[in-house]
Order: structure tokens, then C-alpha cells, then sequence
């Protein structure tokens, strides 16, 4: 079907200092506004982002709620050439310090202003601080796996076994490197559940027809969630094994 990761959806209790953080520390601009009554969403990234980038979606809603962080989505990726280097930079800028480089080589975490976590990573491809992958942590690896592999005929992209855990890298093979890949966290303690708590939202992949893509996701067995008709044929949603919400846009 060609489902390139389109963006990440997060929401926030206030957006001016969420824009401000953002656009601050990782020098994202604003790609794409739509204000409606109750809600405004505002897309966000690095000026020279691929044409294959994933870009963030903040939500902010007008009545003022507050939101609950649940367990169930874990961070987005950001890139970058230097991770020591960039972490200290935005230790300088006054991101708190929350997980140092020095205590997790080759990566580290910051958090926004709504506590969601940003992982950096260290790559040698795509624009600096543009999206790498959204880690969703689920309760059955395989089940997971064949989720994204069948319904959205995605292909394993990496792997990482540890003691404890395993990381499991899906993605569009037909999209450029520079596209976003979602991460499949595998705790092996059995037994464990998560919360997807509210304070995320969604991850979104990108059709060229949507109605065809929906068809094709009804024949493959996703959840019937939000069609296109009741979105008036500007998107649709599914949700996948763990329940993770996954919205269908068209390019």
C-alpha cells in the first residue's frame, strides 16, 4: 500500500509554551496549521526536513484539560550527528536533565514541557532533530509484529535483543531513510499491561487514496474504528493490536 509515517500526534495543556520549546530547542517551524472550535493542531519541524519526514503534531484542546501520561506510548526519536554534544547544548539552553548520555551511550532522553520523552539518537542521515521513530510498547511482540507487517505491509527495519526487553523496528520498505519508523517495545516479563493514558494521541501513516487504503485495511482485519465517511473522507483511523491509534491521511 506505500503507508510512509506521516507524523506523530501529542497533546499539550499549553501551546504557546509548547510551540516555544519546540521551535527553541529544536529549531522546528511550523509547518501546517487547522484551528477549529473546540481544538487547534499545529505541525512542527526542521526547516530542511525529507520529503519522506515524519513531522510532530501538537493538539492543544480549548477547555483546559489536563491529561494523563499512561504507560503504553513510550518517546520519539530525534536525530542528530552528536549526541553528547547536542544534549549539552540543550542542557545550556535550560532543558532539564533527565537521562545523560553519559549514563546511556549513544543516546539520551529530555522531556517537554508536558513531559512526553524525546530521545536523541545518533545518525548519519536526515535533517537534524527530524523524527527517527515513536516507540509504542506492547504486550505481544509477535502479535504486534504481524499487526504492522499485514495491515500496513510494513517490514522489519532493525532489531535490538537486551535482557529484559527487545526493540523491534518497523517500517515502509519502500520509503526513504529519512522517513520515520515506529519501535516495538517487548518487555519479557510476562504478564505486563500498559495504560495508553490520553496524553498521547496518535501516529499517522500516508495514503494516495484513501478510501482504496481503508477498503484494503477492512480486508486485512483492522479495527473498523473511525472510516472515512465519518471523518468526511479527510482521514480515517484504525487501531492496532495494543490499541495504539493509527490515522490514515491522504499525501
Amino acid at each position: 500500500m506505500g503507508l510512509t509515517l506521516d507524523h506523530t500526534m501529542i497533546r499539550v495543556e499549553d501551546l504557546d509554551e509548547s510551540l516555544d520549546w519546540y521551535t527553541t530547542h529544536l529549531g522546528y517551524e511550523e509547518k501546517g496549521r487547522w484551528e477549529a472550535e473546540t481544538f487547534t493542531n499545529v505541525f512542527l519541524g526542521p526547516e530542511d526536513v525529507h520529503e519522506d519526514g515524519a513531522l510532530l503534531e501538537l493538539t492543544y484542546n480549548h477547555d483546559g484539560r489536563t491529561y494523563e501520561m499512561g504507560d503504553a506510548w513510550g518517546h520519539i526519536a530525534v536525530r542528530v550527528e552528536d549526541v553528547t554534544e547536542a544534549y549539552h547544548e540543550l542542557m545550556d539552553e535550560g532543558v532539564d536533565d533527565y537521562r545523560p548520555p553519559e549514563e546511556n551511550p549513544g543516546y539520551a532522553f529530555v522531556k517537554d514541557p508536558d513531559g512526553h520523552e524525546i530521545e536523541i539518537v545518533e545518525r548519519d542521515h536526515g535533517a537534524r532533530y527530524s523524527l527517527d521513530h515513536t516507540m509504542l510498547r506492547v504486550e505481544d511482540a509477535d502479535a504486534a509484529i504481524g499487526w504492522y507487517a499485514r495491515k500496513l505491509g510494513f517490514e522489519p527495519a532493525g532489531r535490538w535483543e537486551a535482557d529484559t526487553f527487545a526493540n523491534y523496528f518497523m517500517a515502509d520498505p519502500d520509503a526513504a531513510q529519512e522517513a520515520m519508523t515506529v519501535e516495538l517495545t517487548y518487555n519479557y516479563d510476562d504478564g505486563r499491561t500498559y495504560e495508553l493514558g490520553d496524553a498521547w494521541g496518535h501516529i499517522a501513516a500516508r495514503a494516495d487514496d484513501l478510501e482504496a487504503t481503508w477498503e484494503s485495511l477492512l480486508t486485512r482485519e483492522a479495527e473498523d474504528y473511525r472510516d472515512p465517511e465519518s471523518c468526511d473522507y479527510n482521514y480515517a483511523f484504525t487501531k492496532d493490536a495494543d490499541g495504539h491509534e493509527v490515522e490514515i491521511v491522504t499525501s
